[in-house]
């Protein structure tokens, strides 16, 4: 388990309670499928490297507890967060747009 998550105890595809979104996001770097990276910073802050382009922009919880992304100059995006469990441990995200169907998940790793 990623020590950060304090003991989180979370089943597979359950989703994550929007109090502790900024704890999971912020527990460790990310990897998604493609390789591709994302970080969270506490403050708000989020950097993505892709190929070795790296893009920042900020993230926040709105107020129906969905996870929100704002990437300059006019990307915005909002999701739903579901925890992946691998034998009991949290081991990533997954987050989810039911709206266009985007779905990706981030190990951490």
């Amino acid at each position: 388990m990623i020590t950060k998550l304090g003991g989180v105890s979370a089943e597979d595809d359950a989703p994550v309670p929007p109090d502790q979104i900024p704890a999971a996001v912020t527990a460790g770097l990310l990897v998604y499928t493609d390789g591709a990276t994302q970080s969270f910073d506490p403050d708000g802050a989020t950097r993505y490297v892709e190929g070795g382009r790296e893009s920042e922009g900020t993230w926040s919880v709105d107020e129906n507890g969905r996870f929100c992304s704002f990437w300059p100059p006019s990307f915005r995006a909002s999701y739903d967060l579901r925890w992946m469990v691998d034998e009991g441990r949290v081991v990533g995200l997954r987050f989810s747009d039911l709206g266009s169907g985007t779905l990706f998940e981030g190990r951490y790793q």
